[in-house]
């Protein structure tokens, strides 16, 4: 699969939450929005934690401190759930 070029318009201006989603706004008008049920640690998380982000990797990118999770708009942009780990299945 060939990687894109970052564009500036896809970095990240606002995240916001609903029960079951998560929608990122981008710089350009866009809004990504895909199921919490994709990121467990996010679906999981306090609605604080979720709450509590920070844009990280030159604007591409959002963090989470409290629970150690990272986004970033390409993996949204291109439906990326989060990779399964023994881990989380065990969660």
């Amino acid at each position: 699969m060939a990687t894109s070029e970052l564009k500036a318009g896809e970095r990240v201006k606002d995240v916001r939450f609903s029960e079951d989603s998560i929608s990122v706004d981008l710089v350009d008008g866009r809004t990504i929005t895909a199921p919490l049920a994709w990121y467990p640690r996010l679906l999981h998380a306090a609605v604080d934690q979720r709450a509590n982000w920070r844009i990280a990797g030159g604007g591409y990118g959002i963090h989470w401190p409290d629970i150690d999770e990272d986004l970033s708009t390409q993996g949204l942009l291109g439906g990326a759930p989060a990779p399964r780990s023994s881990r989380s299945a065990a969660a």
